[in-house]
């Protein structure tokens, strides 16, 4: 199977010049599964309720999903791309995943970061995993991999890979994704975005770029530079992440002995 990510400079509030640059990076690809960053069609430093009522859109009626899944269908590829998604009278940091066939489903992020918290709702999806043929595919929104919690509810419910778009600012993760990827034995696509952003008397957002590809072993497959545009396809061998052994007599999950856990 054949995967990969986007790693790219969104433009603040320019989502028609955003969703350009995506379909133009979905054409490009020739691989299976593709993972764009969170927010990747609006941007991400908000500064008002309204802006973010603005930039959002219902799914998967609206425009942006509309316009993707003309770019994917009948092709053999599901793409995951972060969006600002409303709901009735709320928006949610979401992450929609789409297929030959149109949409399959969302995620709302479950643990908002910094001013995130101002202008969104907390996720009420939980945590989902997709069958998309080749491989079953869990979603996780940046922040989420701060909790263990999340990475492993996805392995626990069958994700061979863990589809992270983000936007981080902070220099933890990309290692941090290492450990999550031995610790439940599955792949972890990280999808950053580079650049930075800097509104209106906001302190300036630097984002880190080091978009990653990560094995069920740990090995760090590809990881992308701190500043650079990068479409990245690598080829993974999805049963690594179905066997959870450690050795002849260790089972990952068996293993768990959930009645001591807190």
């Amino acid at each position: 199977m054949k995967v990969g990510f986007f790693q790219f400079d969104p433009q603040f509030g320019n989502i028609q010049r955003n969703v350009e640059t995506v379909i133009q990076a979905i054409h490009a690809f020739q691989g299976d599964l593709l993972v764009l960053p969170e927010l990747a069609v609006s941007g991400y430093q908000f500064v008002s309720k309204e802006e973010v009522w603005e930039l959002a859109e219902r799914v998967p009626t609206g425009p942006v999903c509309q316009q993707l899944e003309q770019a994917i269908r009948g092709r053999a590829l599901h793409v995951v791309v972060g969006l600002a998604e409303r709901e009735h009278d709320s928006v949610y940091n979401a992450a929609v995943l789409i297929g030959p066939n149109g949409y399959v489903g969302t995620y709302r992020k479950t643990h908002l970061f910094f001013e995130e918290t101002l202008w969104f709702s907390p996720g009420n999806t939980g945590f989902h995993v997709w069958d998309i043929g080749q491989a079953k595919v869990g979603l996780l929104i940046c922040f989420d991999w701060f909790y263990p919690e999340a990475a492993r509810t996805l392995a626990l419910k069958g994700a061979d890979i863990l589809c992270h778009p983000s936007n981080l600012v902070l220099p933890h993760c990309p290692d941090a994704m290492v450990t999550r990827c031995l610790e439940n034995h599955v792949f972890a696509i990280t999808a950053n975005r580079v650049g930075q952003e800097q509104r209106e008397n906001k302190s300036a957002l630097s984002f880190i770029g080091l978009s990653e590809i990560v094995a069920p072993n740990g090995q760090i497959l590809h990881r992308a530079s701190h500043n650079d545009s990068e479409l990245f396809m690598h080829e993974i061998d999805v049963a690594q992440a179905r066997d959870k052994r450690i050795n002849p007599y260790n089972d990952l999950l068996k293993d768990r002995q959930p009645q001591w856990y807190v």
